[in-house]
């Protein structure tokens, strides 16, 4: 029975519609040396195109800034660390590919070969989030951490994919939850 349950874990994590792309931190930093956090300043970005319900900034940040407190870190005005979240949308095409069974049936000779083909069946629209960790002192990146998945037009999808792969990302930062 443990079994059983193990296989249907690690099935729903394998159909999981996030993926965490990568995360890589800079070699020798003694992250318990930081305590306070805070996004980077607004104004100095365009985030005026990622502003307004159905955006998902405003979940990311609450995902990230709900992982780094998770951790130990506070939310402070002048803060040892600053988080910067840059998101890419790309518009996708789903294919599939064409079988034999699907070729044309002919009458005469053929002397060609029916090749495979891919066909498109629809499309969608896959969103990445990046998230850097900044040592605020020395403006030096020190933890990278990349998610990507397809978007949904449900608030509450997007909401549940972004904790999902905020949570997930964070699963590989150097500090462990404190309990």
């Amino acid at each position: 029975m443990k079994t059983f349950f193990l296989l249907l874990l690690l099935a729903c994590t394998a159909c999981s519609p996030v993926r965490v792309e990568s995360t890589s931190q800079t070699p020798g930093v003694n992250f318990s040396a930081y305590k306070t956090y805070n996004f980077m300043d607004v104004t100095s970005r365009n985030e005026a195109a990622f502003q307004g319900p159905g955006t998902g900034i405003e979940e990311l940040k609450s995902a990230v800034a709900r992982e780094l407190e998770r951790r130990g870190y506070q939310r402070a005005d002048s803060p040892d660390l600053l988080v910067n979240i840059g998101v890419v949308t790309q518009e996708k095409v789903q294919t599939r590919e064409t079988t034999i069974y699907e070729a044309p049936r002919y009458i005469g000779q053929r002397r060609y070969r029916w090749q495979s083909e891919e066909v498109p069946v629809g499309r969608y629209a896959e969103g990445t989030a990046t998230v850097d960790v900044v040592d605020a002192t020395r403006n030096e990146r020190i933890w990278q951490g990349v998610a990507a998945s397809t978007l949904s037009k449900d608030p509450e999808k997007l909401a549940s994919r972004i904790n999902e792969g905020i949570t997930e990302m964070f699963e590989k930062y150097p500090i462990a939850p404190k309990q």
